[in-house]
């Protein structure tokens, strides 16, 4: 049983998760002198190699690159301006960046974190906890929150006192879970698909991301890196990962995304392989008391449409702002808003998640009717103008403004 400490530390806010969502607004309030608390149940190590997202919106990097925290996304990250649409046996490039002037980023999600906790940590001074255990917390409603959490080399149980607790930990963290019973509503939806995830040790095989619709299910490839492509293959939600060896992965990615004139796909070594099921989930308000749920701690948007990063991005920014605006001014008005703000982007996202599964998965769905219907609407990507100028708006989130 671990042992309180002798006395509570006290920080204006304390922020429970070291990722992307957590990180941006430690970095916010510390560039505008307010002290904060970072804590993590992962080492600072693991946080800053641990695979996820790559795709980030063109709203997102200029809101990073106005609060300073952009410099080296920019200098290295790659612009995508199109994607690859392949059905029918045929390609189909989409040149969003042509219609619209407008672009993405891809950068992994590991990079930015590593960005994000160098710039908290090292450079603007802010405090964090890495690697600890049991954490808790405690009077939301009070004017005087607290979390308390075990040291991962004393053994002891401490405390941080704080007039504000920020939930950035994600979907199996324990902030959301702090929300006392019939606070929140939790709006849930299941696309009963699986998507085997795959990093492989390989040159990507095309310039852009590729979306291949096929009969035996859904196919992705993303570039991460010039040596580190990511593929998606759309399998039975709860397959087992070792059920898919080498050779029968690469096989499958060959079916699912060969097209006429397309290159052959650079095989490599697989270094990650598990499979995510396919769901989503809201929770309604954002906020109980002096708790403030951002990123996949309040809403998981399955990675269909790429949007997870950008959304917890989203939410941090505003809630930035507002904490800011709250300590430093006394202005409580973005705080007021900050959930009804955040969750209309957050349906509209997931909105547009439910729509693009069907584009992905019906021709897949042994249902002659789907998939016919799936592939008129593939179709009219390239025939309709309206309809690619709306696909365009928002697979790129162009009416996102932070």
């Amino acid at each position: 049983m671990a042992t309180p400490s002798a006395a509570a530390e006290r920080f204006p806010v304390v922020i429970v998760g070291a990722g992307p969502a957590g990180l941006t607004v430690g970095c916010v309030l510390r560039a505008a002198g307010v002290d904060c608390l970072v804590l993590e149940c992962e080492t600072r190590a693991f946080v800053e190699r641990r695979p996820r997202a790559g795709v980030i919106e063109e709203w997102a990097v200029h809101g990073l690159a106005r609060r300073g925290l952009a410099r080296r996304l920019l200098a290295r990250a790659q612009r995508h301006t199109a994607c690859e649409f392949r059905f029918g046996g045929e390609r189909y490039l989409f040149r969003y960046g042509e219609m619209t002037d407008r672009h993405h980023w891809v950068y992994p999600q590991h990079f930015l974190v590593t960005d994000l906790v160098r710039e908290y940590v090292d450079v603007r001074g802010g405090a964090a906890r890495f690697g600890v255990r049991d954490v808790r917390l405690h009077g939301l409603d009070t004017e005087r929150p607290s979390v308390s959490y075990v040291c991962p080399d004393s053994g002891e149980r401490r405390v941080a006192e704080c007039a504000f607790v920020a939930g950035c930990d994600g979907a199996r963290g324990v902030t959301r879970d702090a929300v006392p019973a019939g606070r929140t509503r939790i709006s849930r939806y299941d696309y009963g698909i699986g998507w085997l995830a795959l990093l492989a040790e390989a040159p990507p095989s095309a310039e852009c991301v590729v979306f291949g619709m096929h009969p035996r299910g859904f196919a992705g490839h993303m570039q991460r890196s010039p040596e580190v492509t990511r593929y998606y293959l759309q399998c039975p939600p709860g397959d087992d990962p070792e059920s898919w060896p080498h050779e029968r992965v690469w096989g499958e990615l060959r079916q699912r995304l060969r097209a006429a004139d397309a290159p052959e796909l650079n095989e490599g070594r697989l270094i990650e392989k598990r499979v995510l099921d396919m769901h989503n989930y809201v929770v309604e308000p954002m906020v109980s008391g002096r708790l403030f749920l951002a990123g996949d701690a309040a809403h998981l948007t399955a990675p269909i449409a790429a949007k997870g990063m950008n959304l917890a991005l989203h939410d941090a920014f505003l809630l930035a702002d507002g904490l800011v605006a709250r300590l430093t001014e006394g202005d409580d008005g973005v705080l007021a808003r900050y959930s009804d703000t955040c969750l209309r982007l957050v349906w509209d996202y997931q909105e547009f998640s439910q729509w693009l599964s069907e584009v992905y998965h019906g021709t897949a769905s042994g249902d002659p009717y789907r998939a016919a219907t799936t592939l008129a609407r593939l179709r009219r990507l390239f025939d309709s103008p309206v309809a690619a100028a709306a696909f365009a708006e928002q697979y790129l989130g162009t009416r996102t403004a932070v």
